[in-house]
């Protein structure tokens, strides 16, 4: 099974809006597109348009459109050759004002399945043939931070000529280089794990976004160097500066659909030793975490409050470093403290591997 972008793919950071964009390649069962951002206090709707070409005036696949009008609602629709189709009105809504989100569209046999801040909302059936879907337009009051279309593609591999054309072409082990996005300026994740407000402990953030400049992470407070974006699987890179007290790590990225299991590692390279293995195994619903010192494994740590990393969720996680230990959190959550093994200041190397797309590494 490998993960995929559509050919030709890139994210899309901090779109002005209204935003008219391709999506090369279509869609399909199992792609989902992925939409971060944010409502403006003074909102009273908006739209996302799945379009059957490239102008506004095509036919449009789904209409999502947010109604803040004292009888909040969203409202689901198509158009054909200039014709409206009947309405469905949801009578709940699943965004706040002046809160940030983050939306799943998920392309399956039946339908578009709208999942809101991890929640399913609305199944609304294909009217139209999802394949002829060629672009997406948002307009209306809202802010976005990233688009992402994001694909799974089962069997072996890519045909062909089709790896160069992606963002980044493939990486070894056949995981794409231009998976998702994440990256929202203004980083950490708010309350209910959502992203904008300051990440627990972790490192607070900005709210949102706009201050940032509409650089992702710009305002994380002691974070040196330049963020990595959609690294390929097996990612090895060494660690710039190494690990001291108080340097913090974000890795954001997605557990796809299929997944077993992932590790981490906060490696020592002189002496190959692995002073920090964070294992999610998702099959199983746990994270194991452990040392390999010497050659040797450790004693394994499996307690855990809560298990954030399954199929088809988007995680965004912070591991500090402390005297004592590394602190995790995921999605504004602490998750577990792991008591430093051997000392931390030999660890210079970061390694991610197994069944994960990685949008973003920030030291």
């Amino acid at each position: 099974m490998t993960f995929v972008a559509p050919p030709g793919y890139q994210p899309v950071y901090s779109p002005r809006i209204p935003y008219l964009g391709p999506i090369y390649g279509g869609l399909r069962d199992g792609v989902s597109i992925y939409i971060q951002g944010s409502i403006p206090e003074d909102i009273t709707r908006f739209f996302i348009n799945l379009l059957c070409g490239e102008s506004e005036s095509s036919d449009v696949a789904l209409h999502f459109n947010p109604r803040f009008d004292g009888w909040d609602k969203v409202v689901f629709n198509c158009r054909q050759s200039g014709d409206w189709g009947s309405e469905e009105k949801i009578r709940r809504m699943p965004f706040c004002k002046g809160q940030a989100f983050e939306m799943v569209i998920m392309i399956t046999s039946e339908g578009f399945q709208v999942k809101v801040n991890g929640e399913d909302f609305f199944m609304f059936p294909h009217r139209l043939p999802v394949e002829h879907v060629r672009a997406m337009h948002i307009s209306g009051d809202v802010h976005i931070q990233t688009i992402n279309v994001i694909g799974v593609r089962m069997g072996g591999g890519m045909g062909g000529g089709m790896g160069g054309g992606m963002g980044g072409g493939m990486g070894p082990g056949g995981y794409p280089g231009g998976g998702m996005g994440g990256g929202y300026p203004g980083g950490g994740v708010g309350q209910g794990g959502y992203p904008g407000g300051g990440m627990g402990g972790g490192c607070p953030v900005g709210p949102g976004g706009s201050s940032g400049g509409g650089f992702p992470g710009s305002h994380l407070p002691g974070m040196g160097g330049q963020p990595v974006y959609n690294p390929p699987v097996p990612y090895s890179n060494m660690i710039p500066g190494g690990m001291y007290p108080k340097r913090t790590v974000i890795i954001r990225g997605m557990v796809p659909y299929g997944a077993e299991k992932m590790a981490i590692n906060f490696v020592a390279s002189r002496s190959r030793d692995v002073a920090f293995h964070m294992n999610p195994r998702v099959r199983e619903g746990t994270v194991v975490r452990n040392s390999r010192i010497g050659g040797s494994w450790g004693q394994e740590d499996r307690e855990l409050s809560m298990n954030p990393f399954m199929e088809g969720q988007y995680f965004d996680m912070s591991i500090r470093c402390g005297n004592q230990r590394f602190k995790v959190f995921v999605n504004g959550q602490h998750l577990f403290d792991f008591f430093h093994r051997m000392t931390f200041t030999e660890i210079d190397k970061l390694e991610i591997e197994g069944d994960v797309q990685i949008s973003y590494i920030h030291f």
